[in-house]
């Protein structure tokens, strides 16, 4: 089953990210993105590469099996960075993106950028992906500290994204679709917001609109940026 939210905040007029998933029989894909740009360009920026990554899976996933997803994000990528090439307006637009698709007994993650994939185990939640941050980065050469960088001025520099290069990095994790009860993505407009201590007491204790409480949750403590939450699997 599948739950999912997407709001603008209480701080912007415009609703920057985008997600989408697919499914059928024998697999499914399930998306976040959170885009950047001026104007409009970063609500394009997302909306390409979710609705891109689906259809391109959806025409390859016979072909490519386990490497369709990093295909087909490769592929959304170039064609977003040529767009923005083509049109003026559009130069510099790019987006975070989190999917997971599940093929048979498989979970396989691809992350670029800051927003995030969740496994639910139990009354635990466990952080699958890896934020592709300067505050991030910050943390692995030990230069500041966990607590430190919830409230980092630089917290909102990501330092990889789709659409910025002709060519993009995708991290790629893969698990057992039985190792983790539920999976939640969202972008950083609910995890710059809520801890996890907060998201892991919602998904236990809330049997319905989990998804719905989460943002209300986010723009409870501010909500400055755009939230999206989209939670899978299990009996939600």
């Amino acid at each position: 089953m599948i739950e999912y939210k997407s709001d603008v905040g209480c701080k912007r007029s415009l609703n920057e990210d985008y997600c989408g998933y697919y499914e059928v029989e024998n697999y499914g894909v399930y998306i976040v993105a959170d885009g950047m740009g001026g104007h409009n360009a970063g609500e394009i920026a997302s909306k390409m590469a979710v609705n891109r990554v689906i259809e391109i899976i959806r025409e390859t996933i016979d072909i490519h099996l386990e490497e369709s997803l990093k295909f087909a994000i490769e592929k959304a990528n170039e064609e977003i960075y040529n767009y923005s090439r083509e049109v003026s307006e559009l130069e510099g637009m790019g987006t975070t993106i989190t999917a997971l698709l599940r093929l048979g007994n498989q979970i396989i993650i691809a992350n670029v950028g800051d927003s995030s994939c969740f496994g639910v185990k139990d009354n635990e939640i466990i952080k699958l992906t890896k934020d592709h941050s300067l505050v991030q980065q910050l943390i692995d050469i030990g230069s500041i500290s966990y607590e430190q960088a919830k409230n980092h001025p630089n917290k909102n520099i990501i330092t990889r994204a789709l659409g910025t290069g002709l060519n993009v990095e995708v991290d790629i994790f893969k698990f057992s679709k039985e190792e983790y009860q539920k999976y939640l993505l969202c972008t950083d407009g609910l995890t710059n917001e809520v801890s996890n201590e907060e998201i892991s007491s919602i998904l236990m204790e809330e049997k319905e609109n989990p998804c719905e409480k989460l943002v209300s949750l986010a723009k409870e403590h501010g909500g400055k940026d755009n939230i999206t939450v989209m939670l899978f699997g299990g009996d939600i």
